[in-house]
């Protein structure tokens, strides 16, 4: 009786942060600047809002989806569930006000008031500098159209309850200066969600302790591909690594000459938006791996890639 009394009241109560804030967002060039670079190469809001080429190497954006949503989460990677990103191009959002935006983006409720499941990283975004977010939706309110209609997520039971409590009020920080290069890595990495991948995870939690050490897989048709260690382990991590050395992992996808790779039939891909987050300045870049430098190494042996299931 006490379950079915529990459930009712999560069911009809929840989420409940209040309505979305009365927002007139002004859309200056600076702003829709700060929020293109920040949509497409930090917090790449753009990655999961846009249909990929998983034929490609690390799922390049198919041109002409900017925006438009529809990429499926489904039970096949893992999730409890079907949900698909949302179209964020005027053709869906054109209804929204900007307090609905931001509600969504920071407190993880949508313009019906339905909770949105977390593989959208509000809670980070929640945490980021409001003024940072204003910026995001600037240069959201700023992209073509995209005729895309997206279906609603379905979430098995309970996780279709127990969702309804993942909504939280933001709590934003103020953006640190990039002088103090631990405290600005700190905000890019919660920014980009590095934690959230290169951990190990349980029912949509990262496991305690796993932090940063990688173990999160991304199951594909041909096998399963695991984040590695991120932490200064130099056996298991990348401890071995110098500032240099990991900013042009990231900087050499930047080149206008690169070209990402066709897979082969039998290929693993990489979930990284590679492409996205070498457009990340090299000083962004560098203040990340000083952060990634601050933390306890943890030694963490992660077998990459396993081919077949």
């Amino acid at each position: 009786m006490l379950l079915i009394l529990a459930a009712t009241y999560v069911r009809f109560s929840k989420p409940d942060i209040g309505p979305a804030p009365a927002l007139n967002i002004e859309r200056t060039a600076a702003r829709i600047e700060r929020g293109k670079y920040l949509a497409n190469h930090v917090a790449v809001c753009m990655d999961c809002h846009s249909k990929r080429d998983w034929s490609s190497f690390s799922g390049p954006v198919i041109p002409g989806t900017l925006g438009g949503g529809g990429e499926k989460f489904g039970k096949e990677a893992g999730f409890p569930g079907t949900i698909y990103s949302t179209n964020l191009t005027p053709y869906q959002l054109s209804s929204w006000t900007d307090g609905e935006i931001y509600r969504a983006v920071t407190g993880g409720v949508g313009q019906d008031g339905r909770a949105l499941f977390p593989v959208m990283g509000y809670h980070r975004f929640g945490q980021m500098d409001k003024e940072d977010i204003y910026s995001i939706i600037a240069y959201v309110r700023t992209l073509p159209a995209v005729e895309n209609e997206v279906p609603l997520a379905e979430l098995d039971f309970p996780v279709n309850l127990l969702n309804r409590l993942s909504p939280v009020l933001a709590a934003h920080q103020s953006l640190p200066s990039p002088t103090d290069t631990i405290k600005y890595g700190a905000y890019l990495v919660n920014a980009a969600g590095c934690v959230d991948c290169h951990s190990k995870q349980e029912k949509g939690q990262i496991v305690p302790g796993t932090e940063f050490s990688g173990g999160m897989e991304f199951k594909q048709p041909n096998g399963i591909v695991r984040a590695p260690n991120i932490t200064m382990d130099p056996g298991t991590g990348i401890g071995s690594w110098t500032e240099e050395l990991f900013v042009n992992r990231f900087k050499i996808y930047a080149d206008s000459s690169y070209t990402l790779h066709k897979l082969t039939q039998d290929e693993l891909n990489s979930p990284m938006p590679w492409k996205m987050y070498a457009g990340m300045s090299s000083g962004d870049v560098k203040a990340i791996y000083r952060y990634l430098k601050n933390l306890k190494p943890k030694v963490s042996p992660i077998q990459v890639r396993s081919y077949g299931h």
